[in-house]
């Protein structure tokens, strides 16, 4: 595998985030929804946190949940979220208290903009809007400001676009948008969902630069939500690969790429294209479907798709999180002798 890139081999100290043991659930006809299951994790400031994993493992909750986004039938039902010294849970979810924080100090870039941005106000007013409320702008110095912020993220005719609607925005002009609305208050942490999904691998691209440019010239941390390796490998400093509604591994990007030891994490690794391998190799894909939610084994969730499991994984009960080697490495499997060799 190529070189990781310098941020990967740096730490920032300052803590700014820190989710304990959260806990988010959703009740349907069929049961209970499982789909935040004890998740801890923390952001340090000015720091890229990657949270990997396939469709339906949680890790999108977890963002909502820290956000108080989640709604009915969904829940929180345990857990802390620390953020400058606050529970953020203790607060309701329509509190002044989070409406403070939602946009000012943590914003949120959506994973489809068209359903994100208001279809029936314009560009503009979705900017000032933000800019007013938080930071006591008027709508002459709130709208001279979104133009500029348009401007930053590349919009052509930024002046003149502030009064157009999201549809008459391409898909990748209204990813822009959102990454200008995500950072118009300049807030210490944006939590990035899914920032690239269904746009070619150009736009791809361009956008995360473009989205890194942006939130260093705020110095804000960055929460990155992906499926994609390949995005977290260039970019983060620490990762977690989340699967069932639990983190199973995590760690500091080298040690994710270079000893990974959770055969999910494996299994992710290797049906991810590499430019260092021959041509023609064919990627392998993890077998088997994720678990239902609803029906969680009370051993391991990962058992049926395992390619390396022993006789403790049929019989214990799930493990919890162990330290491996390295700064926080650390997996939740019996078999880690096994994934090391």
């Amino acid at each position: 595998m190529n070189a990781l890139p310098t941020a990967c081999e740096v730490r920032p100290a300052v803590e700014l985030l820190r989710v304990d043991n959260l806990q988010t659930e959703f009740r349907v006809e069929e049961g209970v929804v499982r789909a935040v299951n004890g998740v801890s994790y923390t952001v340090d400031e000015r720091e890229i946190v990657g949270i990997v994993g396939e469709s339906g493992c949680g890790k999108s909750v977890s963002q909502l949940s820290v956000m108080q986004l989640v709604r009915n039938p969904g829940r929180i039902v345990g857990g802390e979220v620390w953020f400058e010294g606050h529970n953020l849970l203790k607060y309701r979810a329509s509190s002044p208290q989070m409406r403070e924080i939602r946009g000012a100090k943590i914003s949120m870039i959506f994973q489809e903009p068209m359903t994100s941005l208001n279809p029936v106000l314009t560009i503009g007013r979705q900017l000032t809007e933000s800019l007013e409320l938080h930071l006591g702008m008027t709508k002459k110095e709130a709208r001279a400001r979104a133009a500029e912020l348009l401007d930053s993220v590349g919009i052509p005719s930024a002046q003149s676009r502030l009064d157009d609607y999201p549809h008459q925005f391409s898909g990748g002009m209204r990813q822009r948008v959102m990454i200008a609305i995500g950072v118009a208050c300049r807030p210490k942490m944006v939590i990035a969902d899914e920032p690239t999904t269904a746009l070619d691998c150009t736009t791809q691209a361009q956008l995360l630069e473009l989205m890194l440019s942006s939130i260093e010239g705020c110095q804000g941390a960055l929460v990155l939500v992906t499926h994609n390796l390949g995005v977290v490998a260039r970019y983060a400093h620490r990762i977690y690969i989340m699967y069932a509604g639990r983190i199973v591994e995590q760690g500091l990007c080298r040690d994710i790429f270079y000893r990974p030891r959770h055969p999910y994490t494996i299994g992710l690794l290797k049906s991810v294209p590499r430019l260092d391998e021959e041509r023609g190799r064919r990627l392998v894909p993890i077998d088997g479907t994720p678990p239902n939610l609803i029906d969680l084994p009370p051993t391991c969730a990962f058992l049926p798709r395992c390619a390396v499991a022993g006789e403790r994984c049929r019989l214990e009960p799930w493990p919890e999180l162990e330290p491996i080697d390295g700064e926080g490495h650390m997996a939740r499997c019996y078999m880690m002798e096994a994934t090391g060799e």
